[in-house]
């Protein structure tokens, strides 16, 4: 009775363990070392790195001796360091330097063999691009070959689907190499709910459902956010257009951004401020600078240096920070300002932190560097 209760609880706590999700951390420099700090405020690895990068899928490259290797979040050396430069994980894949040749490893630290290829490339949204002559095709994890080289371009994918060009015509393809939006654009933009923004010939308009409706007047069009709107210019002024390609918020504005809470920023002479879906003025413009709302409902804007309001327009956290995307060993290049999964990365007097919502600093340190949270 009792071997089989034992039993049962050290399943349970088996259980327990592989539901529990892979804590974040953040790659910080302090008195020259680097370390990985929690969302406590605490250190889950101690800084002693003389360098080290930012966690991807659970391991971070860390230098030994000149050598690179790789750690798990208990700071256990799991890959030796035997490299002698590294990239980040991605779909269980790295990209090494050994032997003055890059390579593929797998978590383990195991040598890949993958298909020729001029140069090897990143895995992103479970490809990776290869190169052969002046053509471009996609691999698998599995270092199988799912789309032969035939593209003069691949841009990155974004949520499993990248641009494409042939011949000064571009599409759009997902990670199975399927065409999704026919090559047949001389500019094209982000696939967003089976919608993209593209032009063609002198017309800007949106490709829904492979047909093209041009935008009455657009001269230029951003890629969609979060929202169903995205910005548009005609006549040098700036609105908003929907997904079937109307003006929702009509061009009289001077710059832009996109929407996020339902509001949106935007540029009157040489101030921003917020507008609704409407276009009416919920946060008058009296920012030099303004940034797009968090998922906490707070956004960055700038008087003199940057500071937080709420979405009532409210400062709640004092305008004396400098303020980031990404840091300089960042993972992610496109990651949006303000707070990020419940922390801002902010500069203070050329120190870098940490601000929670209610504008204290986490763990009440302040470092010579700090990226952004990562797993």
């Amino acid at each position: 009775m009792k071997k089989s209760f034992l039993f049962l609880l050290l399943l349970f706590i088996q259980f327990v363990n592989s539901q529990t999700p892979a804590p974040e951390l953040a790659l910080v420099k302090k008195d020259g070392k680097y370390g990985y700090l929690t969302k406590e405020g605490t250190f889950r690895i101690e800084p002693k790195y003389k360098n080290a990068k930012n966690f991807s899928e659970g391991l971070a490259a860390v230098e030994d001796n000149g050598k690179w290797g790789f750690i798990d979040m208990k700071g256990t050396l799991v890959i030796p360091a035997t490299f002698d430069n590294v990239k980040y994980f991605g779909s269980g894949i790295c990209v090494v330097s050994k032997d003055k040749k890059w390579v593929y490893i797998n978590t383990k630290g195991d040598v890949l063999t993958a298909p020729a290829s001029e140069k090897v490339f990143d895995f992103e949204n479970g490809v990776a691009f290869i190169k052969q002559g002046n053509k471009i095709g996609l691999i698998n994890p599995k270092m199988t070959v799912v789309l032969e080289p035939k593209y003069d371009v691949i841009k990155s994918f974004e949520n499993g689907f990248a641009k494409v060009k042939n011949n000064d015509s571009w599409g759009i393809i997902n990670t199975a190499g399927k065409v999704v939006v026919e090559i047949a654009y001389q500019e094209i933009g982000n696939y967003y709910k089976a919608t993209t923004w593209a032009k063609k010939g002198e017309s800007f308009g949106l490709v829904v459902a492979g047909k093209f409706i041009p935008v009455d007047g657009a001269d230029k069009i951003w890629d969609f956010g979060t929202q169903d709107l995205t910005y548009a210019r005609k006549n040098g002024k700036i609105g908003f257009i929907d997904l079937k390609g109307n003006w929702a918020v009509t061009p009289i504005f001077d710059k832009a951004k996109a929407f996020s809470k339902n509001l949106a920023p935007v540029l009157v002479g040489s101030k921003w401020g917020y507008i609704n879906l409407k276009g009416d003025f919920i946060i008058q413009p009296t920012y030099s600078d303004a940034e797009t709302f968090s998922s906490n409902g707070l956004a960055p804007i700038k008087e003199s240096n940057w500071g937080f309001i709420n979405e009532k327009g409210k400062i709640v956290i004092p305008t004396q920070y400098g303020i980031t995307s990404n840091g300089l060993l960042s993972l992610f290049s496109d990651q949006e300002k303000g707070f990020i999964n419940g922390v801002a990365r902010v500069k203070n007097e050329k120190k870098w932190g940490f601000l929670k919502p209610d504008g204290t600093v986490l763990g009440n340190q302040w470092f010579e560097n700090a990226e952004p949270f990562q797993k």
